[in-house]
């Protein structure tokens, strides 16, 4: 298949597509890159800093204990159980961070090798001490002060020292691992600009080039700017056709090329129609004339007719008792006036007290949200009041009932406010359905008001007319026997606008013929006779 056989909507589809693509593919490649990123800063800050802090809390642990194991041998005899209890805390503090350290190592064991080791160092330097510590406080306890002091200095302080150096390794390797994770972040947030940058360059050139593949195949299927087209199609659509365009050589196909056939086609076809239309026009004069004839004859039957009054006296007789009943059918119809008029008054009236029902109805409504409003504020006083009073333990238990209490009424306020709002809203609304219907009842009144008002007029002119009928048909008996006189007459005109009339048919045929050139919506063939 050519490029230039495929749809203009299939181009832009497949533009729009790879466009779509692009954009996707830069999506994917995105939420890739971020989730390795998060990937890191997660390590970094939910699980390596986290052991690093239990690290930490070791070290702190351990100094502490190294400390209070010199104040064993030093203090006096009297300070020795706060010594001994600072002691216990500090190990309680140790195995409280130990269990969840123990945990995350163990389940990061197979992606971090260095991590159990040093852990285990120290394991190592914690069960080598502890026993050296109990030692020392049992040779104090037990009143050898120097041996306490000698198994210190010896053998306790380099346990401490190692101890201590085993969990500055293991901060170190959490930091190292911390490095090694930041630096893998910021690497691959450097990939994914370089990325991006390529991804957007390659899409903004795709869609370039399909833009201009599009708006080219679009331009030369218009055979010019669209400006161009819609000025032509104006021009044709307002009758002028004298507004030639330039087609560029070649072009045939183009939808301007197209439209410019279509207008000389259009111009010959005005043209022939143009002939046509003269020899209309000739005809239609021939019959004016014979009409003009016609109608002066007619003038003058019509004059005649105005004294055919005499035998007409029955009928004139009939017009005046038509005249008479209409006169009393507008006095009717101005009393029906009068009621209508005081009915449209009344629906006004209720109209004006269903708004001031309704207007009553909301402004209840308004006050029970200020009664809702009270009792919520109420029931949070009351709560706050039952707080204060558990805090003060017995002595405000007595108040804490009173504040139980307010707090009941006010919630019992609350739903009894809920259940009047409730009913005044399902009232609002009834007042205004009714109102709303008071309302179509007053626009009927006064349609029915106008309605009457029309007939009363309907009955005057009615009455009117009547007089002047009888008048006029007094007059009509007398022209009705030259009527047939100017009836004799007209036959001959009759006969001459026959044959005007066939020679306008045989002009219309040939005018029927040039415009069945086209062919449009609901259009019939042209006719053959």
């Amino acid at each position: 298949m050519k490029l230039q056989n495929i749809r203009t909507g299939t181009r832009v589809a497949v533009g729009f597509g790879l466009i779509l693509f692009a954009l996707i593919a830069l999506t994917i490649v995105g939420i890739t890159r971020v989730n390795k990123i998060n990937a890191s800063l997660t390590t970094i800050n939910d699980i390596n800093s986290v052991k690093e802090t239990y690290a930490i809390a070791f070290r702190g642990s351990v100094h502490n204990r190294a400390i209070a194991l010199r104040d064993v041998v030093l203090v006096p005899p009297g300070e020795f159980p706060s010594v001994l209890s600072r002691i216990k805390e500090l190990n309680e503090a140790y195995q409280e961070a130990a269990g969840p350290l123990d945990k995350m190592v163990a389940a990061r064991s197979a992606a971090y090798h260095d991590e159990q080791p040093a852990l285990t160092a120290i394991k190592a330097d914690e069960a080598r001490t502890l026993p050296l510590m109990a030692d020392v406080i049992a040779r104090q306890q037990a009143g050898d002060t120097a041996g306490a002091q000698r198994v210190l200095l010896e053998q306790a302080r380099p346990a401490f020292v190692d101890w201590l150096n085993a969990i500055d390794r293991f901060i170190d390797l959490e930091e190292q691992l911390n490095r090694v994770q930041a630096h893998a972040a910021r690497e691959v947030g450097r990939t994914f600009q370089v990325l991006m940058l390529v991804l957007t360059t390659l899409a903004i050139s795709i869609g370039g080039v399909i833009a201009y593949w599009i708006t080219h195949d679009i331009t030369r299927a218009l055979g010019g700017e669209p400006g161009q087209v819609k000025h032509l199609a104006d021009a044709i659509r307002s009758g002028d056709l004298l507004q030639a365009v330039r087609v560029r050589r070649g072009d045939s196909d183009s939808i301007l090329a197209t439209m410019e056939r279509m207008r000389n086609a259009l111009h010959e076809v005005v043209e022939s129609v143009r002939e046509h239309a003269d020899g209309v026009s000739t005809t239609s004069i021939q019959i004016s004339q014979g009409n003009a004839d016609l109608s002066r004859r007619t003038e003058s039957q019509a004059a005649s007719l105005q004294q055919t009054s005499a035998s007409m006296d029955q009928l004139t007789g009939t017009v005046k008792q038509n005249s008479d009943s209409a006169k009393q059918a507008s006095a009717v119809a101005t009393a029906a006036e009068e009621i209508a008029t005081r009915g449209s008054q009344t629906v006004q009236s209720v109209v004006e007290t269903m708004d001031g029902i309704s207007a009553s109805s909301e402004r209840m409504a308004e006050i029970i949200s200020v009664i809702e409003s009270i009792a919520f504020q109420t029931n949070i006083l009351a709560l706050n009041a039952a707080v204060e009073a558990a805090r003060a333990g017995e002595e405000g238990r007595g108040f804490a009932v009173v504040a139980s209490e307010v707090r009941s009424l006010a919630q019992r306020a609350a739903t009894a406010a809920k259940e009047i709002k409730a009913l005044i809203d399902e009232s609002v609304q009834r007042v205004q359905a009714g109102s709303f219907r008071v309302r179509d009842a007053g626009a009927t009144m006064a349609e029915i008001l106008q309605s009457v008002r029309q007939v009363n007029e309907i009955m005057a002119e009615i009455a009117s007319a009547s007089e002047e009928q009888s008048i006029g048909i007094e007059q009509v008996g007398q022209t009705i026997v030259q009527m047939d006189e100017a009836t004799q007459q007209n036959a001959a005109l009759v006969e001459q606008a026959s044959a005007a009339t066939r020679s306008l048919e045989e002009q219309a045929l040939a005018l029927r013929s040039a415009v069945g050139a086209f062919r449009i919506r609901g259009s019939l063939p042209t006719e053959r006779h």
